[in-house]
């Protein structure tokens, strides 16, 4: 027996995904396929079986947030108030500067599949193996990106072993964790665009989420149908389909 190897294994990630490989990691809020370039990326999304309107999401920090992201001081406080102070994950959609070198890197077509509307969506704070190998990737200028590593339309794995043969089979790289801590959820992150306050997707810590932005900043978001009725948590998918 032997205890995690983050740092290690965060080493070895960024190595596949510079030599254009995809990887799949461990997050508090399920396993995700990770890439850095565009042929990568289209691997990964071919295997996912996922639609062409669909877009990454970038593993980030808070540094990378504030390097990245252009959003008011009222958006930012809110970021650093679930992140810093109630220890929470979030996925946050903000404008970002595309001229970033960090972005540049990833390339015009893998940008172009990863951002919608001028916004970027950023994972933060989803545990220590994200908080390492975007570290270690941010040092070495590698931008990472991904989604959820799972067939379009099968949820969140939790568990490595759950993750289906057709997304195992592109991966250069697996690191498997066992299960991870948001597990109960059922759903990946949540995801708010936090110009307009609009959330994109219901997901991990919701309600903790939802309690911290009424709390502190008199914010209401809109309450969750449940699982039974929206297993994805996408609020866009609940509105075409009701409508």
């Amino acid at each position: 027996m032997s205890r995690l190897d983050i740092a290690g294994d965060a080493r070895r990630v960024v190595a596949a995904v510079k030599a254009g490989g995809v990887a799949i990691i461990p997050m508090d809020v399920g396993y995700a396929g990770v890439g850095g370039c565009h042929d990568a990326l289209m691997r990964f999304f071919h295997a996912k079986g996922r639609g062409a309107h669909k877009r990454n999401a970038m593993l980030g920090n808070l540094a990378l947030h504030d390097e990245l992201h252009l959003l008011d001081a009222r958006g930012r406080d809110m970021v650093r108030c679930l992140v810093e102070d109630h220890d929470l994950p979030v996925a946050v959609v903000a404008g970002f500067k595309d001229q970033h070198p960090l972005l540049r890197a990833l390339g015009e077509e893998a940008l172009a599949a990863s951002t919608d509307g001028g916004t970027l969506a950023m994972l933060l704070n989803a545990g220590n193996f994200l908080r390492a190998v975007t570290e270690e990737a941010t040092a070495q200028g590698q931008p990472l990106f991904g989604s959820s590593a799972n067939l379009t339309g099968t949820g969140t794995r939790f568990r490595a072993v759950d993750v289906q043969p057709e997304i195992l089979a592109v991966a250069e790289i697996v690191v498997d964790y066992g299960l991870q801590k948001y597990s109960r959820y059922r759903r990946s992150s949540t995801m708010i665009d936090f110009r307009t306050m609009e959330v994109i997707r219901i997901g991990s810590c919701y309600e903790v989420i939802a309690e911290a932005l009424k709390r502190h900043f008199d914010v209401e978001l809109p309450p969750d149908p449940g699982l039974d009725a929206l297993p994805s948590g996408h609020l866009r998918e609940a509105q075409r389909v009701y409508s």
